[in-house]
C-alpha cells in the first residue's frame, strides 16, 4: 500500500481492513489458534473487531473505531500481537505482514452488506455456491458461526459449544473472538438490503 496519509475516520462508519502476510500458513491449526487469540484480545471500548475471516495468506476484518488514531493503534496492536503468535507457532523470527494494511470505510448499508458477504463467505470466492447452510459448511477460520444475520440460520450448536473453533476442534472457548457491533450501519442498517443468503459468494474485484 502507498504510504499516503490515511483519511479522516468517521466513527459511525465500520471499516473493512485487509492484512496480507508474507507466508501461506495462516489457516494451519496452530497458527490460526494464535491469530484467534490475538483477535480476541484486540477489541476494547474504542476499537472493536466485529467480524473476521482468516485465509491462507491474508485476513479480512470489519472493525469499528472512535477516531482515526484509535483505528490505527487498534490495528497496529493486533498485527504486532498476531505476528508474535504466528512466529511462535511456526518457529520462526522476522517480519510477518507483507505491507501496510488496507482500510476501506463502509459508509452505506449496501457497502456494509457487501463487506459482510466478502468477509464471512470469502472462502467461497473461488468455489461454486451451494443452497442451504449446514453448520459444517461455515468457515471455521472466520466469525461466521457467531453471525446472527443469516436468512436461513444453521442448525444450533450443541449445548456448551460456541463459534468457529467448535467446528474445527469440538472444544472451543466459551466466548467469541469478536465484539458486538455498536454502529447503526453494522448492527441494523445493512439489513435493509436483506439478510445474508448461504449461497452467496463474494464478487471478484
Amino acid at each position: 500500500m502507498p504510504h499516503r496519509a490515511r483519511p479522516r475516520h468517521e466513527p459511525r462508519h465500520p471499516v473493512h481492513v485487509t492484512l496480507r502476510a508474507g507466508l501461506r500458513a495462516l489457516r494451519a491449526q496452530s497458527v490460526f489458534a494464535e491469530i484467534r487469540r490475538a483477535l480476541a484480545l484486540g477489541s476494547r471500548s474504542t476499537f472493536r473487531i466485529v467480524h473476521f475471516s482468516v485465509q491462507t495468506n491474508h485476513i479480512h476484518l470489519i472493525v469499528e473505531a472512535h477516531d482515526k488514531q484509535t483505528l490505527s493503534s487498534g490495528v497496529r496492536g493486533l498485527v504486532i500481537r498476531a505476528a508474535r503468535g504466528i512466529n511462535r507457532a511456526v518457529g520462526r523470527q522476522g517480519r510477518v505482514w507483507a505491507d501496510r494494511y488496507h482500510a476501506r470505510a463502509l459508509g452505506t448499508p449496501r457497502e456494509v452488506r457487501n463487506a459482510l458477504v466478502y468477509v464471512l463467505l470469502n472462502r467461497r470466492k473461488h468455489s461454486l455456491p451451494r443452497p442451504g447452510l449446514a453448520l459444517s459448511e461455515l468457515d471455521p477460520c472466520s466469525s461466521a458461526a457467531w453471525f446472527d444475520g443469516w436468512k436461513t440460520p444453521p442448525a444450533e450448536l450443541p449445548s456448551g459449544t460456541h463459534g468457529a473453533v467448535a467446528l474445527a476442534r469440538g472444544q472451543p472457548p466459551a466466548h467469541p473472538a469478536v465484539a458486538r457491533a455498536r454502529t447503526w450501519l453494522a448492527r441494523i442498517g445493512w439489513r435493509r438490503h436483506g439478510l445474508l443468503r448461504s449461497n452467496e459468494a463474494p464478487k471478484t474485484t
